[in-house]
């Protein structure tokens, strides 16, 4: 769980507007913000709008408008773009479904051949429909929506902005398109997914405290443990921290549109997914914690202040609600995550502490299965709406994987290595990663592999892709991971200068008692 890594191109969408909540005011001007924030679709006014007769005013722009124009005047689409202004934003959600309705009712008969490529049947479908926001929602012969009045795509949908960011930005094909994988959710994300019955549990790898020899085996555990270098603890600690924070990332599933758990205990494929990924994560910061409590090495109220504090300060990965968004992430991070513990676990066991190596080895075998799982479910969304899941994947590699941990604090490291020069304060987190990545645990060469990896295991190449935002998408990617490695280079190459000239940064870490170990 390290630091992020910037791509080089801008944001698919500007920050917008700081302290907004996600609705429009009621002025004038709401009908633009809307003809904008929802492509092709004619808004509805808002009641102020309205004449005391109540008949409506005509329509900004009798024009039609194409899904791609529409993305960029509303500032939706990479490159500049204006600002949404505080007097309106989008349409509420009410409006939206009307406004979806009477698009649809005066759209052409959706049929098979109008889905993306991927998904179109080679024989002549029957759309079914079900109700999708109050609109009618075709589907074609593989269960997959059919766009209607127009191409759309997943990440095609209205502008929300709160705090500055995008939120709810799935468009109704996007939600079409999740609602259309529940039935394969429900059959393939089960594989992912042991038995409780016949999973390790954190007491299997640790001295058991029933046991007559239980003194014994910790002070084994203990001598094993004594071999272990500074920086190797801090890396763990980091490591374990980061799993400790487990309720944040299901808080962050359950901001998903269409596949959050609404009741807390839903029976739907996408929020028993959910609970049973958030079940067996749970136990890889139970087993970190109990074995660094008794190695006697790391000052554990500081690391419990350190966990209460990640927790409460959340993440803040730029996923807007979206699943599209979301999948990407998570199968970046699982793979990352499964680096690191693997990392971990050979460098346990060269440093002489097998027992550790082999916890740390299981850890990472579980980090493979759901990185296996996220990426089933990216790919699965690729076979639905190819353009928009390549659109989600190149924003979420411009935005740069935010880790998990980017919010770590522990109340001390920020001021006590703050330069001493020009008193700016250090940061937890990017120290931490830099010491993960100077013993090799985790490092920018790692973040481009796993570019490489996705784009290879999502034929990124060869998805036939409609619109021209994703084919410049598309080409992004396939050069994405060149960006970053030409950065790791560069700066790989400058830390074996500086050790060269004899120059060294260090800090200190009060998780090993405020013991200091090397940046570099």
């Amino acid at each position: 769980m390290r630091q992020a890594v910037k791509g080089a191109s801008a944001h698919r969408r500007p920050a917008g507007p700081a302290g907004l909540c996600p609705t429009v005011l009621a002025t004038p001007h709401a009908p633009i913000h809307a003809t904008r924030a929802h492509a092709g679709r004619s808004p509805e006014p808002s009641s102020s709008s309205q004449s005391s007769s109540g008949a409506s005013p005509s329509s900004p722009s009798s024009a039609p408008m194409s899904p791609i124009a529409a993305r960029i005047l509303s500032g939706a689409s990479a490159g500049p773009a204006p600002r949404p202004s505080s007097s309106g934003l989008v349409l509420p959600p009410s409006a939206r479904a009307t406004a979806a309705a009477a698009a649809a009712a005066a759209a052409p008969a959706a049929t098979a051949t109008s889905a993306p490529s991927s998904l179109a049947s080679s024989h002549a479908a029957t759309p079914a429909s079900h109700a999708v926001n109050g609109s009618a929602a075709a589907v074609n012969a593989s269960g997959a929506p059919v766009a209607s009045g127009g191409f759309r795509h997943g990440l095609d949908g209205p502008i929300f902005w709160l705090d500055r960011q995008r939120v709810h930005s799935l468009s109704d094909y996007g939600r079409d398109v999740m609602r259309s994988m529940s039935g394969w959710a429900a059959s393939e994300l089960p594989k992912y997914l042991k038995d409780t019955g016949k999973h390790w549990q954190p007491s299997d790898l640790l001295p058991d405290s029933a046991s007559p020899d239980f003194l014994d085996q910790v002070h084994a555990l203990r001598t094993a443990a004594g071999n272990l270098p500074n920086e190797y603890l801090v890396v763990l600690v980091g490591d374990m921290i980061t799993e400790e924070a487990l309720p944040s990332y299901m808080n962050m599933l359950n901001t998903l549109d269409e596949v959050r758990d609404e009741t807390g205990a839903a029976d739907t494929p996408w929020a028993s997914w959910t609970r049973e990924w958030t079940a067996e994560e749970n136990r890889h910061g139970d087993l970190l914690n109990k074995y660094l409590y008794l190695t006697g090495r790391v000052d554990m109220r500081a690391i419990e202040g350190t966990i209460q504090r990640l927790i409460g300060s959340g993440l803040d990965p730029k996923l807007e609600n979206n699943p599209y968004l979301c999948f990407v992430y998570t199968s970046f991070q699982e793979r990352a995550t499964r680096i690191s513990h693997g990392n971990t676990a050979r460098l346990a066991t060269y440093h002489g502490d097998a027992a550790l190596g082999k916890l740390c080895g299981l850890v990472a075998g579980d980090e493979a299965r759901h990185e296996q799982a996220y990426s089933a479910i990216v790919s699965e969304i690729l076979r639905r709406d190819p353009d928009g899941a390549v659109l989600a994947f190149a924003d979420m590699m411009k935005k740069g994987i935010v880790m998990p941990a980017h919010f770590v604090d522990d109340g001390w490291h920020s001021a006590a290595n703050a330069d001493p020069g020009n008193g700016k304060p250090a940061n937890l987190f990017g120290d931490y990663a830099a010491v993960a990545d100077s013993i090799g645990v985790y490092t920018t060469h790692d973040y481009a592999n796993i570019v490489d990896v996705l784009v290879k295991r999502w034929d990124i190449e060869h998805v036939a892709v409609r619109s021209g935002e994703a084919a410049e998408a598309q080409a992004f990617l396939m050069k994405h991971s060149e960006r970053i490695r030409r950065l790791a280079d560069i700066t790989t190459e400058r830390r074996l200068r500086d050790r060269k000239r004899g120059k060294n940064k260090s800090a200190a870490f009060s998780w090993i008692f405020k013991r200091e170990v090397s940046l570099m």
